[in-house]
């Protein structure tokens, strides 16, 4: 049986920020039977496309180079199924590159994921002071349950900056223990601009693969 892998970059913004990341794979389902193409599709009594993302999206956060895969069951090039995916895609979805993988190529695996976020600014000499403290501890002390209070390894946050009134921070991508950009925020005080209509935005992926 003929599989042929796609890799996809795309853009995920606007109002369709405020889908979760199950709905996004019915995004592109939907998008891909409109498209008439032949996915390729697991095994068994119920089967799924087979479709992939390295990292999910979380609910309220825009993503400017996202990263999926999904199989094919015919062969077409870049060019035509980058032209039939975008004829297709709905609006807040935009794809950026359609490529054709090798048989060899592995899946795409996670490295590094990069955020960022507009601060007000009455909020910047707070955020400098959190920063400066955060530099000086080996460690991040956060609270994601409740009142139970973990220990996460600030080795997971690689990158932190703030210039010209917006925070840019990097996770690495095989850290262990759940730590989120929820978690960074929380540590700079700043969880609660999402509530506040501030959007916080994933500006790249990057990945092994």
């Amino acid at each position: 049986m003929l599989r042929q892998r796609i890799r996809v970059r795309f853009r995920k913004q606007g109002d369709l920020r405020w889908i979760s990341h199950r709905d996004l794979v019915r995004v592109f389902e939907r998008l891909m039977r409109r498209a008439g193409l032949r996915l390729g599709m697991s095994e068994g009594f119920h089967p799924k496309a087979r479709m992939t993302f390295p990292s999910a999206l979380a609910l309220g956060v825009e993503g400017r180079d996202e990263v999926m895969e999904f199989e094919l069951a015919e062969s077409l090039g870049a060019e035509e199924l980058s032209r039939r995916l975008a004829d297709q895609a709905p609006e807040g979805l935009h794809l950026t590159e359609v490529r054709c993988l090798q048989p060899h190529q592995r899946k795409a695996r996670l490295r590094r994921v990069t955020y960022q976020m507009p601060v007000p600014p009455a909020r910047h000499e707070a955020l400098e002071a959190s920063i400066r403290e955060l530099e000086e501890q080996p460690s991040l002390w956060i609270q994601p349950q409740g009142d139970r209070e973990i220990n996460s390894p600030a080795s997971g946050l690689d990158q932190l900056d703030f210039r010209s009134g917006t925070l840019q921070f990097r996770l690495q991508g095989n850290q262990q223990g759940g730590f989120s950009p929820r978690h960074v925020l929380q540590a700079l005080g700043l969880d609660d601009l999402q509530r506040e209509g501030i959007c916080l935005t994933r500006s790249e992926v990057e990945i092994e693969g």
